[in-house]
């Protein structure tokens, strides 16, 4: 036992008696030998077993790898949304899309005598299907935007392509821009029996207009490259019932943004030149 300035401070309190300055009994000896053995194994670490290691401590979310983020990505949640303030029109019946395309047939008219061709932006949504062996839906909806001040909303699949608007897809006077766009006119012909003629995929535009490694833009990094933008597309809207009987706000909002954001990219990418690389990227 080793020696103290002071007697043992932390025997715990009862009846004791001791003369310190007289030897200790038997029962004295036994009952301080109890009282450092219980002292010593209340200080041992207890052994892990299997249930209290999977209640370890663990980083916050923050500090953990999956969350990482480099400086581009950062820089790239800091730009502002890209937003369409101009006049989005919703047609769902028959008649009301007949109209709008007339409508989009004017304006293909009057842009064709005054610069020779107009500019489109195309997109479609359909409702996906979440079940394997289940096709996804015919195409529902059709956007299509002419400016920075109008774009046309179709419920389709209420409507079906009403007479003029079979013109307006078919017509070679307007190009109908969108990033894989020549997969929805595929999809379009397929549900609806129509071709869509002259369609400009930008992602290839893109390509050929800033060089470098061909890669696949998609609609969201291309307004990030060229715009600094972001495009909100929230999964909720994208991937929501486009068959419902009227579409809600947000996927009004939602379809307008897409068919503006594809005639906006277009806009900026034919005053570019042609990569002089890109020809040879091609091949």
């Amino acid at each position: 036992m080793s020696s103290c300035s002071s007697p043992v401070s932390w025997f715990p309190e009862g009846d004791w008696d001791l003369d310190w300055d007289q030897p200790f009994t038997d029962e004295d000896l036994q009952r301080i030998d109890e009282i450092v053995s219980s002292a010593t194994a209340s200080k041992k670490r207890p052994l892990i077993d299997s249930e209290s290691r999977n209640h370890r401590r663990r980083l916050p979310p923050s500090l953990s790898c999956p969350n990482y983020k480099s400086h581009a990505e950062e820089m790239k949640l800091r730009y502002p949304f890209l937003k369409f303030e101009g006049r989005t029109v919703y047609s769902r019946t028959a008649e009301e899309v007949d109209r709008a395309a007339l409508q989009l047939l004017k304006f293909v008219e009057r842009k064709r005598k005054e610069v020779g061709q107009a500019i489109l932006g195309f997109d479609i949504e359909w409702r996906p299907s979440f079940r394997r062996g289940i096709s996804p839906g015919r195409v529902a909806v059709m956007q299509i935007c002419c400016d920075t001040s109008l774009c046309y909303v179709m419920h389709i699949f209420h409507s079906g392509i009403p007479h003029s608007l079979h013109l307006l897809l078919e017509d070679p006077a307007s190009t109908k821009v969108g990033v894989g766009i020549g997969n929805d006119s595929v999809k379009l012909f397929k549900d609806h029996n129509v071709s869509t003629k002259d369609v400009q995929d930008l992602s290839k535009l893109a390509n050929q207009k800033l060089g470098g490694e061909l890669k696949m833009w998609s609609l969201r990094s291309l307004i990030e490259e060229l715009f600094h933008k972001q495009l909100e597309k929230p999964c909720e809207v994208q991937l929501g019932n486009w068959e419902a009987k009227y579409l809600s706000n947000p996927q009004l909002k939602y379809a307008a943004l897409d068919a503006y954001a594809s005639w906006c990219l277009h806009q900026a990418l034919d005053c570019l030149p042609d990569a002089p690389d890109y020809d040879n990227a091609e091949n």
